[in-house]
């Protein structure tokens, strides 16, 4: 299964109004930059503060996904979910703008949490019902290239802005403005379609699931994605530890299980690099450069990465991502043990951290594609419940992580757990390509999924009759 991705430069805008996605972008990469510098040096917190905030942020993100996925099936009033999250976060930054507390931030950053996933759900199936089957490869490949693009775009607005006057409050009212931009384009420049698609035929279309799954370049998590509501009644552990036991001599736990420790590891590293880079002395513009050399190489490297693992192999080069980007976590944990000059730790963490982007770039192809040849001929809908709620679990688990650390622990040590978690799971992508080739060849059928959605898989819509 190859995805259509290698779309840039030659087609770069499926449908004009795809433009108004990239305002938004361009304000949450900022945002993810600025929240992080408005603790430590405007409102004097630490890095458990940040660690804090992260882990309400990221709590409020699943929570919600569950309950914006029911509404999306519920209500296809897609341009109105986009404008609800694009205009709730104009007025929240705008709001954050003019609070000068701790709580006031956690309680912002927390709402700005429960209204994320809003717009994953419904942009997605705004192009699943705007485009044509052939025409959606390309269309999920602009809807990406915007993404990727307004997020470099807001790091340089960062960047340029934090080197004239280093204010950072005075920002998050540009952000504001970004965030508006796009809530206005979607309102005027978009309809909402004729046909409605549920969220569970998301996992029937690769191009749409890859998108659903991406980890954002703007929050630097993936929305979780539920595509059935999960079964929380009596018996549902249970009914899991069944479904994982009978299940071992597939692929799917071993990737699952490889990819809760790559989450886990991104998000530790993640939420304590802005403040290990304030504590070694750069300056506001620097952090905005160091972040748009990860987000830039992102952009040069995705759009290519589709064709590389045609050439060289999914499995191949999941194990070599995983391997540089271990590699680059080491390398960070080795400049804590070297008192350097304020350049050459700017210079050092840009190279890196650049490194590091293009490392989760081919990353989340690889991946992404093992995880899908896995659900083929099974209860997609199911099965990335579950991929889902472990991808949740280590983000707040990651962020919970690198509070206990704050008090107890050190950047370095972070940042060698980080690259331990990373190191764990080569061994099981090793065992997860094993398995799939011995399926394969074997024939061997893999039991049915675990009751995880409120409905049943016979009860899910599928693909409409133009498919």
């Amino acid at each position: 299964m190859v995805l259509s991705l290698r779309t840039w430069p030659r087609r770069l805008i499926a449908r004009p109004w795809l433009l108004g996605f990239m305002p938004i972008n361009a304000a949450t990469s900022g945002f993810g930059v600025v929240l992080p510098l408005l603790i430590l040096i405007v409102l004097h917190g630490s890095w458990a503060d940040v660690a804090v905030a992260a882990t309400l942020f990221n709590s409020a993100v699943i929570l919600s996904s569950v309950a914006w996925g029911h509404l999306s099936d519920r209500y296809p009033l897609r341009r109105l979910f986009l404008v609800v999250n694009f205009g709730g976060y104009a007025l929240l930054y705008l709001t954050l703008g003019y609070l000068h507390s701790l709580l006031a931030l956690y309680a912002i950053y927390t709402v700005i949490g429960l209204i994320a996933p809003a717009g994953a759900s419904a942009s997605n199936l705004l192009i699943l019902e705007k485009f044509t089957e052939k025409e959606r490869a390309n269309a999920f490949a602009s809807f990406q290239e915007m993404s990727m693009i307004g997020s470099v775009l807001g790091l340089v607005i960062g960047y340029f802005w934090t080197l004239a006057n280093d204010a950072l409050l005075s920002l998050l009212f540009v952000l504001a403005l970004l965030a508006a931009v796009s809530a206005v384009a979607i309102w005027f420049g978009v309809k909402d379609p004729p046909r409605s698609f549920t969220t569970a035929q998301v996992a029937h279309h690769p191009e749409s699931l890859f998108s659903r799954i991406r980890v954002s370049t703007s929050f630097q998590i993936s929305i979780p994605f539920f595509p059935r509501r999960p079964d929380l009644r009596a018996g549902a552990v249970r009914r899991f530890r069944t479904w994982a036991k009978e299940e071992l001599h597939h692929e799917l736990p071993l990737v699952f299980a490889a990819t809760f420790l790559f989450s886990l590891s991104a998000n530790l590293f993640n939420i304590t690099y802005t403040p290990y880079l304030v504590s070694v002395g750069l300056a506001a513009s620097s952090i905005f450069l160091v972040n748009f050399s990860n987000n830039f190489v992102q952009m040069l490297v995705f759009p290519v990465s589709g064709g590389l693992v045609g050439r060289f192999g999914s499995d191949r080069l999941v194990q070599r991502a995983t391997y540089l980007r271990s590699l680059g976590y080491l390398t960070t944990a080795g400049f804590t043990f070297f008192v350097v000059a304020r350049t050459g730790a700017f210079t050092e963490n840009l190279i890196v951290f650049g490194i590091l982007g293009g490392a989760i770039a081919v990353y989340t192809t690889a991946s992404s594609l093992m995880l899908f040849r896995g659900l083929e001929g099974r209860d997609a809908g199911s099965l990335l419940g579950v991929n889902s709620a472990l991808g949740g679990v280590a983000a707040v688990t990651g962020a919970g992580l690198s509070a206990v650390l704050a008090e107890f622990g050190s950047y370095r040590l972070v940042f060698l757990v980080s690259a331990g978690a990373l190191l764990t799971s080569l061994p099981l992508w090793t065992a997860a390509s094993v398995a799939y080739l011995r399926r394969k060849h074997g024939g061997g059928a893999p039991p049915p999924p675990p009751t995880v959605g409120a409905r049943r898989a016979s009860e899910v819509v599928v693909a409409a009759k133009s498919h």
